[in-house]
């Protein structure tokens, strides 16, 4: 697989406390793009954001949140991300998803040529 063509990256905003079949989503999204082969997945946790509830979760000390703002960003084709979108909408109860077109301009990994 080249990726240096036609890439899409999805960005998952779910929260820290989110499960799916009580486990972590963020845990459960990774895992499952690693079992469809997909190139990669990355998640960022945040300190502060709100969401379509709109309370505010946060690091801050006087305001400790147990439930922080959680981003899994993935890289791939888009007709390899076909499928996650599709497991994403029985694994999210809540949250929002984006795609966008990316130019992946390296892909490696030490010792491999780039796929």
């Amino acid at each position: 697989m080249k990726l240096l063509e036609k890439a899409e990256r999805i960005r998952i905003y779910i929260g820290e406390d989110d499960k799916h079949n009580g486990r972590p989503l963020a845990d459960a999204i990774v895992e499952r793009a690693r079992a469809m082969g997909l190139a990669g997945a990355t998640v960022f946790r945040g300190q502060s954001g709100f969401g379509a509830n709109s309370l505010i979760h946060t690091t801050k000390i006087l305001r400790l949140s147990e439930d922080l703002p959680v981003v899994v960003e993935i890289v791939d084709h888009p007709e390899r991300l076909a499928p996650l979108m599709e497991a994403l909408d029985t694994m999210m109860n809540e949250g929002m998803i984006t795609t966008e077109p990316v130019q992946v301009v390296a892909y490696r990994h030490a010792g491999k040529t780039a796929r």
